[in-house]
């Protein structure tokens, strides 16, 4: 269909009532992987890097990225994920990118807003769309995305104020998620009176969800239903890819590459649909038309 920001994305989502599924990738396999599951699920999709990512792929990347995502059979975002100063959102912004997230979570209330309004008003000069975050996401050590060890749950009275000063497009709450995988006995405690009252207050804004792996389906199903309309999904998939290609090499000795490969695309797909289906946006792509 297109690649598009992701005001256009979301305000859609919002209006039907879904969530959109955001699934971090590092390599072209996994960016086939994910718009691949979207095209088969008529699913509008967000592909996002975090800075380390964009990294280790380079700029040269994006001219894959961005032409793929234009022939994409389903509405799709290229979006920045946890940048944390203004030349990370420029670069992603220079190689393409519709959508950057601007994470001042870790500084003072009126840094985090003089931050975002720089970010804001760089990016909407070119038709960009901005996230930003108010509290803390935590961190599992296997985490790319950054976060903290102690989460900081957002507080409901100061996200309007936030919201109205910066200009930002849709916004990162904390409920009590963390990035990466939770060890085993590790139980999160999300606070879903938090996302009530949040969305009570600023019931036309978009909010996030990061740290969208490992939650309990029922939690992650329910936040969908309460406000939120973005879902970050990194871990779960990528160890469903990882361990299923560990198993191939070690019991196959498959060493070329689309045969190896293969196998572990299709038990990442199968988590993909799952949490789509979580997020109702399967056969949403039809809204867009």
């Amino acid at each position: 269909m297109m690649l598009m920001n992701m005001n256009e994305l979301l305000k859609v989502a919002k209006e039907n009532h879904f969530a959109v599924g955001a699934f971090n990738v590092c390599d072209s396999v996994l960016l086939k992987t994910v718009i691949e599951t979207a095209e088969a699920n008529n699913a509008p999709v967000i592909v996002e890097l975090a800075p380390p990512e964009v990294d280790f792929v380079g700029d040269e990347f994006f001219q894959l990225a961005t032409e793929r995502l234009r022939n994409a059979k389903v509405p799709a975002v290229l979006h920045l994920d946890h940048g944390k100063t203004v030349e990370d959102c420029v670069r992603a912004i220079r190689n393409g990118f519709t959508s950057v997230m601007i994470d001042g979570s870790e500084l003072s209330y009126e840094e985090n807003i003089a931050l975002t309004q720089r970010v804001v008003e760089i990016a909407h000069a070119v038709n960009v769309s901005v996230e930003a975050e108010i509290g803390t996401i935590g961190a599992m050590s296997d985490s790319v995305e950054g976060g903290v060890e102690n989460i900081t749950y957002t507080k409901p009275e100061e996200v309007e104020d936030f919201s109205q000063r910066t200009g930002l497009d849709s916004l990162a709450i904390a409920i009590g998620t963390a990035h990466g995988i939770y060890p085993t006995g590790f139980v999160p405690e999300l606070k879903l009176e938090v996302l009530d009252a949040i969305h009570q207050l600023t019931p036309d804004l978009p909010l996030v969800l990061h740290g969208g792996s490992s939650n309990k389906d029922e939690e992650i199903h329910q936040a969908c239903l309460r406000g939120i309309n973005k879902v970050n999904i990194a871990s779960d998939y990528r160890k469903a890819f990882f361990s299923q290609l560990e198993k191939t090499l070690n019991e196959k000795h498959l060493f070329w590459t689309a045969d190896a490969v293969d196998e572990a695309m299709k038990e990442a797909k199968k988590v993909i649909t799952h949490k789509m289906q979580l997020f109702d946006c399967i056969g949403k792509a039809d809204l867009y038309k």
